[in-house]
């Protein structure tokens, strides 16, 4: 009888663990997703990003040839730049 009920608990011990263990697998391949998904978005985000850089690269590379034109061909302009001067409230 005793070890009737020992294996009945022993058997009901191994269950729950291997229950245990299947959510716990579970568990993982959700992990592995999560960080697929994250390790894709910033793959992406670094593409992007250097997308960018080589736009404004081009943007100020633009920029320094127009003015460089203008100035070969002597025509009066002003270049600002923006971080020299505060913003400035101007009463209409």
């Amino acid at each position: 009888m005793v070890k009737r009920i020992l294996c009945k608990d022993l058997y009901e011990e191994i269950e729950r663990l291997e229950r245990s263990v299947v959510e716990l697998e579970e568990q993982i391949i959700e992990l592995k997703t999560q960080l697929n998904m994250k390790t894709e978005e910033a793959t992406s985000l670094y593409i992007e990003n250097q997308s960018l850089r080589h736009k404004i690269e081009m943007l100020e590379k633009s920029h320094k040839q127009l003015i460089e034109m203008l100035k070969k061909m002597k025509i009066p302009f002003v270049v600002v730049n923006e971080d020299e001067f505060e913003d400035v409230e101007v009463d209409k």
